[in-house]
């Protein structure tokens, strides 16, 4: 808040008989060069020797009345003031104030023309100059109320400004809040979210070398595969009909349904209207090796021997409409493919649909399959694999997020899903409520078909954005689960991202050492732990990890898992896939 006026103030002496209402005055030459100015708003004389002085601050604030004798000398500035613009404002007793979350407090120097004024917002019981900044220490209430009662006697007009109370009507008017009250999960740990988490919390690596015939000849042999056949814990004729990916995607969907406190059988059987009902999945390719034996089949067998099944089982849509068939949800089931943010996004666009009423409940996350001879060789050929060794007892990953010998991803497979509901329809059933999935944001680097874009700035922009969309404060996040696929320069661009939007004290973890990269899953499933590690307020440690490289600049969490910092609830899960695509999910704790 400035003064309206770019006339510079050019002092110079008067007497105060000489002073006239809307001058701007100085009571002394220390005032002058102190900036403290003041708009004479009255004057009245007193007798044939005394004028009477009714003065206020030129930015605002409260009069007070000064006699003079006429021949005294004052300064006064070049400008003129319309004293009818000078409003007359009295000071916030902050003593009587019980302050909230969410409250303001500005203080202005009134008595400078020139001021700016500086605003206080109070969140997690500390005052903020800056919410989007970290790097500023927060005021508790006793040291605001202290400054800023010696700013007022120095001629500060101070302000409060209570946090609005919102109505029903206002809340019912909004977005509807989305929470997540299920999880399911099937990835290199094992089988289910307990096999995930123990994993997660014990630092152990799901990454083992591929032991099939097919994979003899490869370069890299390592990666991170599921321990059991998905096949074998679907009944036959259904598991027959899906490809691996969809066989995962089903699996861990039934998880997440029935840890929701909802009947296996589906949607009817759990009390809930199948057309509310949504499935949203995220892929890259699903299941390579079905076209890929479709076509070795062709070539060696003939047309007769394709199946005719290898179609339905090649399209990366399989999972989403298998995890609906399965539990007969005829809302929507949708497909995302946004490289390895696929699963991330199709959490986000899954919330949502919620949001603003598309559907009550969605089924939301990532499933992948490409552990296979011609995806690794690729990948080998792009010199984007890591060629570490195993650790002989199976405990030293070879992929080594934010290390400084990081050389490059362990390719992964696996699936990750949320359940998520409008909170007010899981309130109403009674659900367990694991954390709100408050917001998400996305963006395009621009840069390059497979490189992360050096700078960073797209990561950053798609954090912001889902910060924001949370309706929170960069202040607010407390945690970040990492992409950190360990390759050099995604790191690197990752590192420089969270400390341009979050500064170098938040902690981070990365779980591509325990799991490898699982592509299009990857999302889904670090969404999982994102959720997990609010719940049980503990961050899993980063594995692979034992010496940092000193240019990441960020608090990684290595060796043991680290307590949740208590100020704050707001965690991000971030993805970026290759093309450019960035998708970062906005989790809260519940308060």
């Amino acid at each position: 808040m400035r003064s309206s006026s770019d006339v510079p103030v050019q002092p110079h002496a008067v007497t105060v008989a000489e002073v006239i209402p809307g001058d701007l005055l100085a009571l002394s030459e220390k005032d002058v060069a102190a900036d403290r100015w003041y708009v004479v708003m009255h004057t009245l004389p007193e007798n044939p020797r005394t004028i009477r002085l009714v003065l206020r601050p030129p930015l605002g604030g409260s009069d007070h009345e000064r006699v003079f004798p006429r021949n005294h000398r004052v300064t006064v500035g070049s400008r003129r003031v319309d004293v009818a613009g000078v409003p007359e404002i009295d000071p916030a007793d902050l003593e009587s104030v019980e302050f909230r979350d969410g409250d303001r407090i500005t203080s202005l120097r009134a008595v400078d023309p020139e001021a700016v004024e500086d605003t206080y917002s109070r969140r997690w019981g500390r005052w903020y100059r800056d919410l989007e900044s970290r790097s500023e220490e927060p005021e508790p209430d006793s040291e605001l109320r202290e400054r800023l009662a010696r700013e007022v006697a120095e001629g500060h007009v101070v302000r409060h400004h209570p946090r609005p109370r919102a109505s029903a009507d206002a809340a019912a008017a909004g977005p509807r809040r989305v929470v997540v009250t299920g999880l399911g999960a099937v990835t290199p740990l094992g089988v289910g979210v307990p096999e995930l988490w123990q994993g997660l919390v014990e630092g152990r690596c799901g990454i083992r070398e591929l032991a099939g015939e097919e994979f003899a000849g490869l370069p890299v042999r390592l990666a991170g595969s599921v321990p059991v056949d998905p096949a074998e814990l679907l009944p036959r004729p259904q598991a027959r009909r899906m490809n691996r990916a969809a066989q995962f995607a089903v699996i861990a969907a039934r998880e997440a349904w029935r840890d929701g406190g909802l009947d296996d059988a589906g949607t009817v059987e759990s009390g809930l209207e199948p057309e509310r009902v949504g499935v949203s999945v995220g892929a890259i390719l699903g299941d390579a090796s079905v076209l890929v034996g479709g076509d070795r089949r062709l070539r060696d067998k003939g047309p007769r021997a394709v199946s005719p099944l290898t179609t339905p089982m090649t399209v990366p849509s399989q999972a989403a409409s298998q995890v609906s068939l399965a539990l007969r949800i005829t809302g929507e089931a949708r497909t995302v493919s946004s490289a390895c943010a696929s699963g991330t996004e199709a959490i986000g666009q899954a919330v949502d649909r919620i949001r603003y009423g598309h559907v009550d409940v969605a089924l939301a996350g990532g499933a992948e399959a490409v552990v296979t001879p011609a995806i690794m060789a690729s990948f080998a050929a792009m010199r984007a694999l890591s060629t570490h060794e195993l650790g002989a007892d199976g405990s030293a990953s070879p992929s080594r997020p934010f290390a400084r010998d990081r050389d490059g991803f362990v390719n992964g497979e696996g699936a990750g899903f949320l359940l998520l509901e409008a909170e007010e329809h899981a309130r109403a059933r009674g659900a367990r409520i694991y954390c709100e999935a408050a917001g998400w944001g996305l963006s395009a680097d621009a840069h390059h078909m497979a490189a992360p874009d050096p700078s960073g700035s797209g990561v950053a922009l798609a954090m912001r954005r889902a910060v924001r969309d949370a309706r929170a404060h960069v202040v607010d996040v407390i945690h970040v689960n990492a992409h950190a696929t360990a390759t050099t320069d995604g790191d690197l661009a990752e590192a420089g991202a969270l400390r341009a939007v979050l500064g170098e004290g938040v902690p981070v973890t990365a779980l591509k050492g325990h799991l490898g990269h699982l592509q299009g899953a990857a999302g889904g499933v670090e969404a999982v732990a994102a959720v997990l590690t609010l719940h049980h307020g503990v961050i899993p440690p980063t594995i692979g990890c034992e010496d940092q490289d000193e240019a990441i600049e960020l608090d990684v969490v290595t060796k043991i898992p680290r307590p949740l910092p208590a100020p704050g609830d707001l965690a991000l899960s971030n993805s970026f896939g290759f093309g450019g695509h960035n998708a970062v999910l906005a989790l809260r704790r519940l308060g």
